[in-house]
This record gives C-alpha cells, structure tokens and sequence, in this order.
C-alpha cells in the first residue's frame, strides 16, 4: 500500500504550499486552479513489519533424562559455547555402552555369524546400516539451524561411506568365493570389516549424544527460559535398540542420537513455563532460548504489486505500535526472490531491513531499544524526482486509457494528456504534457467539462 508518512506528507503540504497550491484561486462552484511548479516528490510503500534480532536459538534435551543442572537464569547474558546446564540420560549412557559392546565384539571376530550364506549375512547387514543412515538424516533434515544440521549430515555421510566401502569389498569378496577365486576366510574378514565400521560409526555417533548432554550456548546473548509444552515426543528412534542385529541397532541408535544432540539448536519455543532442576525431559525438550540482541532488525512483507519498486539501500521512516511518537530509520538489506503468502491475502516478498533510533521526541531521553517481535510500519521511500515539474495528485485523473488533466488555455478548460513519473500522496511528477507556469485545475476536476471557462 502506498502512502506518504507523517513526516513527508508534511514536507508534501510544505511544499505544495510553496508551489502549485500557491496560486490556487477556489471558486464557489468548489473547483480550484493553479500554476505548475517544480518540487520535489517522494514515493512511499507502505509495509507491514515486525522487528527482529540478530539470532534466535534454543538450546535443547539430546536425550531422554533429567535436568541435572542448569547455570543460568532469565535475563542472563552468555557467551557463545558457555555451558548453561547437563543432562543426566541413562538411556544415552547405555546406548553408547551397548555400542561400545558391539565394537569390543566385532573387533575380536565375534559378529555372531558363520561360514555358511554370507551373502545373506551381508544382506541383513546392509538393510540394518541403510534403515540407520535414512532414518538418522530424516531427523538430521527437520534441523533448523543450517550450520548444525550440515555438519550432522556431513558426519552421517562419512559414517555412510565408510561402511558402504567396507561393504563393497564384503560382497566382491564373495562373489570372488563363488567363483572360486579367493577363500571364504577372506569373504568373512572382510565382512568382519564391514561390521566393525558400522559398529565404529555407532559409537562415534553415540559419543556425540552424550558430549551434547552437557548444554553449551550455540551463541552469544541474552537467555530466556523455554517452556516445555512445546517438548517433542521421546525419540523416535530409540525403539530400534535390541530390534535388529547388535551393529545394526546400535548403528541406528547412535546416529539417531547424534540428530537428537544437534536439535540443541533448533526452532524458537514459548516459555509460558519454565524447566527447573529435576524435571524429566524428553530428546527435544527445550531448556532455554537465546536470543542475539546485538543487532535489531525488521523483517516486513511487500505486496507484489509494489516489490518491483523496492531494492536495497532503500531508505524508509518506521514507526513502532509501542513507542509513538519516537522517529526510527531504516534502510533495506535483502528481498527475497520467492513469494510467501501474505497476512493480509495475496502474494508478498519478505524484505529486511536494518534500522535505528533519530529521534526520541520530547523526552530528551535516549530511544528505547525496540524488542523482537514488536509490531511496526516502515515506509520506504521508493521513488524519489527532485526539481521536477510537478501537480497536486488530485488535478490528475483517468482519460482514454491514460492520464490528463484540465488545462487553462485562453480562460477556458482544455483536457490535456499526461505522462506521469514518481506518484507521491500529495504531489505526481508530470514528464510530458504541461510546464512550469502554465496553469491547470487543481481540485474539483471532476466537476470540469471541455471549453468551460476558468480563470
């Protein structure tokens, strides 16, 4: 929506008053004339915004447990990797237990398998090591913190392709067996090493669940408490211990363990309630927010109709819900190139915008700090002519698929076309069709008719 704010339709006034308004002569048939000008006019978007901080996490429960301890308190300021609390998870502990068993057993050749159908020995392993791969990257993929979740599918694709090349060399071996060209002791060490990566990727996986039991700030800010209404389930994955085969399961485990752990930085919560020491968790449950008010920002949406206008470096007057009369500035970052779907219907592009106090009104005290989420308006100054021949916004108006307005020619009122450039709320830029000096009907154009008289 376009509109001039308070402070530029306060400029518009000034300016018309100066110019085009100047010379206007009201008549008592309620139309009035004036002269062209030039002046400067300014086009504004209107657009609904809300502000924003640097960055948001929230720290949460890898795993199944208690709250064990917790170091801080709302309204703590922490620096980043400072430990904020420690999970107590028996559950962790015990599957990195069992996934160190199953380690210690593969490495002395207990995998639990003999000399007969290897293949389907490989099979049932492949199967294990492929259900524990999907499902620790499907949770690995609700992750929202790019950064973590990216390492966390980094580390399951090197587990991944370590036992798929461990693996390979199992199955040529057999086939080699089949063939006659190499010894079945060898098809069983090298499914042996197939077992022992899998088992290696377990515990390296099961390890991470219980490091990330000691909570650490992902970054640096201010904490809030987190409610725990918004907990997830217990993990999803845990069912999987003593389902399969002993790698098989404790790979799964492990790896689910290790996308549980990186959820500590996930998505934003509530904190209608908040955790104390003793309380169980579930894997997700988050402890506490974190918030980087470092810098502040507005994210706002621009209807489609206006987006083409807006680019950055764009400046814009912002006014707050909660700080009336207090002036903010700011200037446009990033648009983005895909739509989201508006809150007032239609299709709009998030824009985001840095901004600052200029102005604390009468108090004489410095501008409060605007908190995220705080509803606002920024209105960008889109277009901005400056010395440009220019009319009052209403002397033009819609004829023959374009714009004209009522000309004074020799006393009388001749319809003429016009070009129009920047459209302010006050004032619109004319490109072609009349000059300075020259005079024209201001207001009351739909009152005019072809050849009446006019002064």
């Amino acid at each position: 929506m376009r509109r001039a704010p308070l402070a530029l339709a306060a400029l518009a006034v000034a300016t018309l008053a100066l110019t085009a308004a100047a010379a206007c002569e009201p008549s008592t048939d309620g139309i009035a004339t004036g002269t062209v000008n030039r002046a400067t006019v300014v086009e504004v978007v209107d657009v609904p915004a809300s502000v924003t901080a640097r960055a948001v996490a929230t720290v949460s429960a890898p795993a199944d447990g208690t709250l064990a301890t917790l170091s801080v308190q709302p309204g703590t300021t922490v620096a980043q990797d400072q430990i904020i609390g420690t999970v107590d998870s028996p559950t962790a502990m015990k599957r990195l237990a069992d996934a160190q068993a199953a380690l210690a057993a593969a490495s002395r050749g207990g995998g639990g398998f003999g000399y007969v159908d290897l293949s389907g020995v490989q099979n049932g392993l492949d199967a294990a090591a492929q259900d524990a791969f999907t499902a620790a990257r499907a949770a690995a993929g609700s992750i929202t913190d790019d950064k973590v979740r990216g390492a966390l599918l980094a580390q399951v694709d090197a587990a991944e392709a370590h036992y798929a090349s461990a693996a390979a060399v199992s199955r040529r071996l057999q086939r080699q067996v089949q063939q006659g060209l190499a010894g079945v002791s060898d098809a069983v060490a090298a499914l042996g090493a197939a077992q022992r990566a899998q088992a290696q990727a377990a515990v390296d996986l099961a390890q991470s669940t219980v490091d990330a039991l000691t909570l650490r700030a992902p970054i640096a800010g201010v904490v809030q408490f987190a409610s725990p209404a918004t907990a997830t389930s217990a993990d999803p994955l845990a069912g999987l211990l003593g389902a399969a085969g002993a790698s098989g399961a404790n790979g799964a485990a492990g790896l689910a363990g290790a996308a549980e752990a990186a959820k500590s930085t996930g998505q934003a919560v509530g904190v209608d309630d908040m955790l104390a020491i003793g309380d169980r968790v579930s894997a997700g449950t988050p402890v506490v927010t974190i918030v980087d008010v470092s810098e502040i920002g507005l994210v706002g949406e621009v209807d489609e109709t206006d987006v083409l206008l807006v680019n950055p470096g764009i400046t814009a007057d912002v006014e707050l819900d909660a700080a009336p009369g207090l002036r903010y500035e700011a200037t446009v970052g990033t648009i983005d190139l895909l739509p989201t779907p508006s809150t007032r219907g239609g299709v709009a592009y998030r824009i985001r915008l840095a901004f600052r106090a200029v102005d604390s009104g009468d108090s004489g005290q410095p501008p409060p700090t605007p908190r995220p989420g705080m509803s606002a308006v920024a209105h960008l100054r889109v277009r901005t002519a400056t010395d440009a021949v220019s009319v009052p916004a209403a002397a033009v108006f819609s004829a023959d698929g374009g714009e004209a307005v009522w000309l004074i020619r020799d006393g009388v009122a001749v319809q003429q076309k016009v070009r129009v450039g920047v459209q302010g709320e006050d004032l619109v830029q004319v490109l072609e069709g009349v000059a300075p000096g020259q005079r024209i009907v201001v207001s009351g154009a739909d009152k005019v008719s072809a050849g009446q008289g006019l002064k």
